[in-house]
C-alpha cells in the first residue's frame, strides 16, 4: 500500500461484532466494506438481536474460563466509554447501565446461591469482597424493592446491561453516515484477500469473517446453541437492573427496559432448531419471572424470539489471524459480554498489517 491508497478491508458479517469493527475502523483511514447476508435494517437477524444484552463477568465467571472473565472486564470499560461515542455520534440514546445485577434463589434452593458465592470467592479472591455483597432480606428489598419473598441476595456491583434494540440501530445509523459500503442480502464465503459474492470474486486486503453460523462450513466444530426468550409487558412491577434466579435445572434473567418491558431468557438446546418457542420452555420461563413477584402473572407477553448462538466445542471465542484473513466467532451466549474487547484486539492486529 502507498500513503496516498487506501487499505481496503471487508467485513462478513452484519451482527453485533461486524458492526462494531465496522464503527472502529471507519475512523481509520481504511476503505471498509461490510457485507450481510440479509438486511441490515430492524429486525436484525442472527443471536446479537435475540440476546439481553447483558455485561456480566462476575456472574459467568462460576460457568466460564477465567479468560471469558478477563476479556468481560475489558469489555465493561470499552462499553463505558463507546456507549457515550455512539451517543454522541448518531444522536440516539443505547441505553447502556452500569447499575450491577442481583442474584437470587427461593428458599429451597438456598445452597445454590452459597454455592455460588464460594465459587466466585474462590475464583476471585481478595477482590470479592469488593466486587460482591451478601444481601440479607431488607438490603434486597431496600436495592430491588420489586423482588418478593427472598431471604438473601447477591449483588455484583460491578456489572451492566445495554439495551441491544437500541444499540444496534444506532451503529448502524452511524455507518450510514459515515464512508462504509454496506452491501445487504450478500451471502459470501471468505478466503484471505479475497470475498465470494455470487460466484464472484472480490479481491481485498483484509477479509474479517464474523458471519456466526454462517461460517460453519468453515471452522471445526462450530454449532450453534439454541436459546429462546419471552419479552414481556408490565406498569406494576418495574426492576432496578438485571436479575438472575438460580435454580437447580436452568438459569433465568430478567433484564428491564425502559419501555416498561422485560426480557426474560434464555434457555440452552443443543440445537440448531429455529422454530418458534416452545410450550415447555414458554412455561418455565414464566413460571420463573412470576415467582420474582406475583405481580408479574399479570404482564402482557408481547413478543418471543428465537435464535442459535454459535459456539465452538469448548465455548471459548475463537480468532483465528493469517495473511489477509481473520475470522473471530464462537461467542456463545457472552456475545456483549465479550464483543468489545475482541473487535479492540482484532482492530489493533488489522492496523499493524494493513
Amino acid at each position: 500500500m502507498t500513503s496516498e491508497t487506501k487499505a481496503k478491508v471487508a467485513i462478513a458479517g452484519g451482527g453485533l461484532l461486524g458492526r462494531l469493527l465496522a464503527w472502529r475502523l471507519c475512523q481509520r483511514e481504511l476503505d471498509i466494506t461490510l457485507f450481510e447476508a440479509g438486511d441490515l435494517s430492524v429486525p436484525v437477524g442472527g443471536a446479537c438481536w435475540t440476546a439481553a444484552g447483558m455485561i456480566s463477568p462476575l456472574s459467568e465467571l462460576v460457568h466460564s474460563d477465567k479468560q471469558v472473565y478477563n476479556l468481560g472486564l475489558k469489555s465493561l470499560e470499552l462499553w463505558s466509554e463507546w456507549a457515550r461515542e455512539l451517543e454522541q455520534q448518531s444522536g440516539l440514546g443505547v441505553e447502556y447501565r452500569r447499575a450491577g445485577s442481583v442474584l437470587v434463589a427461593h428458599g429451597k434452593d438456598r445452597n445454590e446461591l452459597l454455592q455460588f458465592l464460594r465459587e466466585l470467592q474462590g475464583k476471585l479472591g481478595e477482590s470479592a469482597k469488593e466486587q460482591v455483597q451478601l444481601l440479607d432480606s431488607s438490603a434486597l428489598a431496600k436495592l430491588e424493592p420489586s423482588l418478593h419473598g427472598f431471604e438473601q441476595g447477591l449483588y455484583l456491583r460491578d456489572e451492566a446491561d445495554i439495551n441491544n434494540h437500541r444499540l444496534l440501530p444506532a451503529l448502524l445509523s452511524v455507518l450510514c453516515r459515515g464512508t462504509v459500503t454496506l452491501r445487504e442480502h450478500s451471502k459470501v464465503n471468505c478466503e484471505a484477500g479475497y470475498i465470494y459474492v455470487n460466484s464472484e470474486r472480490e479481491q481485498f486486503d483484509c477479509v474479517v469473517d464474523c458471519r456466526g453460523l454462517g461460517a460453519k462450513g468453515q471452522i471445526e466444530g462450530l454449532r450453534g446453541v439454541r436459546g429462546e426468550v419471552i419479552v414481556v409487558e408490565s406498569h406494576e412491577v418495574a426492576l432496578q437492573r438485571p436479575v438472575r434466579l438460580l435454580h437447580p435445572r436452568y438459569k433465568l434473567y430478567a433484564v428491564p427496559r425502559s419501555d416498561g418491558r422485560t426480557v426474560i431468557g434464555a434457555t440452552e438446546i443443543e440445537s440448531e432448531d429455529f422454530s418458534p418457542i416452545s410450550l415447555r420452555s414458554c412455561m418455565e420461563l414464566s413460571s420463573a419471572l412470576y415467582s420474582l413477584n406475583p405481580a408479574f402473572a399479570e404482564a402482557r407477553i408481547v413478543e418471543t424470539r428465537v435464535n442459535c448462538r454459535p459456539a465452538t466445542m469448548d465455548n471459548m471465542p475463537y480468532i483465528h489471524i493469517e495473511n489477509g484473513l481473520v475470522r473471530v466467532n464462537g461467542l456463545y451466549r457472552h456475545g456483549y459480554l465479550l464483543a468489545p474487547a475482541l473487535v479492540e484486539q482484532v482492530a489493533q492486529q488489522l492496523l499493524q498489517v494493513v
